[in-house]
């Protein structure tokens, strides 16, 4: 997984008792017709954040965002804003301001004309305008094509305006709908880091939808992962994927081996009976769980040692043969089936020459992994 680029040298306002959040949703819901779009959410979002809602199409994270934003009416529930009821705030009249995946940008005006567009609907004065578009430009780097016409810049270049646009008016919120899909691959991990930096010196808080794991990691100072109009988790990158609280957000967020087994009992160590295994497995887990509970233990693929040769005494073990290789180049994932024929997956960094690595399609090999890199999942 990408490292969390966010730069957070502030204090977590969300673990703050005294921090009161700058955007509280109370009990959203919204239905369209039969259909339960979003249900029931309560989310507060603090002052400075990097807020990322990430889920599969169809989660319901578009629909909130644009509740947010004024675009939809909820069926129930508030949003709150700086402590202030949207409830029947249109969308102009609100402290947010909104970049669409698609950038909409007016065609037949300038890239100054464009960011120029809202501030002049505001009634602000000539020499105003001009102030705050040339620092919205300074600050996304687009000084130099302030003339320009959207048609005459690139992808990259378009989503910067439009980004400039969102700054301009120093709204309390900015909200980003998809904002990068439209990029390629190089393109997107390079804006990323550039909006994270630039939403940094602004201090706005910013409110992302993505079904991007890798953007939502890299970029978000804290998730919100949705499943079926809920939210399933609320955490920073690092809690969503080293303290999954259930086996959807193990599975959608990184790659995750599942073990089914039944608590045998233990404490600070448990014994879980793995029937796919035919032995016991032993995981570090601090809260106490009855005989009997049926769980899934889950280990990530890099938290897995391969090798031909049997693990040491004290680890976690099972035996394979080596099914698959993807090589990625700086790492390879091995997909190795199991004596009970399922398969698994364990990542190896490649620190050798490709033609120097020792393990190939076939290999009879070990699976070896220590009891604290394994995690008890209850649900």
């Amino acid at each position: 997984m990408a490292d969390n680029a966010v730069k957070r040298n502030a204090p977590t306002p969300w673990t703050d008792g005294a921090s009161a959040p700058l955007i509280h949703f109370e009990g959203i819901s919204k239905r369209f017709g039969d259909f339960v779009a979003v249900d029931h959410v309560d989310l507060a979002i603090y002052p400075g954040e990097f807020f990322s809602l990430l889920g599969a199409s169809g989660c319901g994270k578009t629909t909130l965002l644009r509740m947010l934003a004024g675009f939809e009416t909820p069926t129930g529930g508030r949003i709150l804003i700086d402590g202030v009821d949207m409830t029947g705030i249109p969308p102009y009249e609100r402290p947010v301001n909104m970049m669409f995946q698609s950038y909409a940008l007016f065609p037949h005006m300038s890239v100054e004309d464009n960011i120029a567009f809202g501030l002049k609907q505001d009634g602000l004065a000539k020499a105003v305008i001009r102030d705050k578009v040339a620092r919205s430009l300074d600050l996304v780097q687009m000084s130099r094509f302030a003339g320009r016409k959207p048609h005459q810049l690139s992808g990259g270049q378009r989503q910067r305006v439009a980004l400039a646009r969102c700054l301009a008016k120093e709204p309390k919120v900015v909200l980003l709908d998809e904002p990068l899909a439209a990029l390629d691959k190089k393109l997107r991990e390079q804006t990323q880091l550039e909006l994270v930096n630039i939403q940094d010196r602004v201090g706005i808080t910013f409110v992302m939808v993505t079904h991007d794991q890798g953007e939502a990691m890299t970029m978000s100072s804290r998730i919100g992962l949705m499943n079926a109009g809920r939210i399933e988790q609320v955490g920073s990158p690092v809690e969503i994927y080293e303290y999954p609280g259930s086996r959807f957000v193990a599975d959608f967020i990184g790659a995750a081996n599942m073990f089914e087994g039944t608590v045998k009992g233990g404490g600070g160590r448990l014994a879980i009976a793995c029937p796919e295994l035919a032995h016991d497995l032993e995981v570090a887990h601090a809260d106490p769980l009855p005989a009997g509970s049926a769980v899934t233990v889950m280990v990530r693929p890099e938290k897995m040692m391969i090798s031909r040769d049997k693990p040491e005494a004290g680890l976690n073990w099972a035996e394979g043969v080596v099914a698959d290789i993807a090589y990625l180049g700086d790492v390879s994932i091995y997909h190795v089936r199991l004596t009970s024929g399922r398969k698994v997956q364990a990542l190896q960094t490649n620190l050798r020459h490709t033609e120097e690595q020792r393990l190939t399609w076939d290999d009879a090999v070990h699976l070896s992994w220590h009891p604290a890199n394994a995690l008890v999942l209850t649900r």
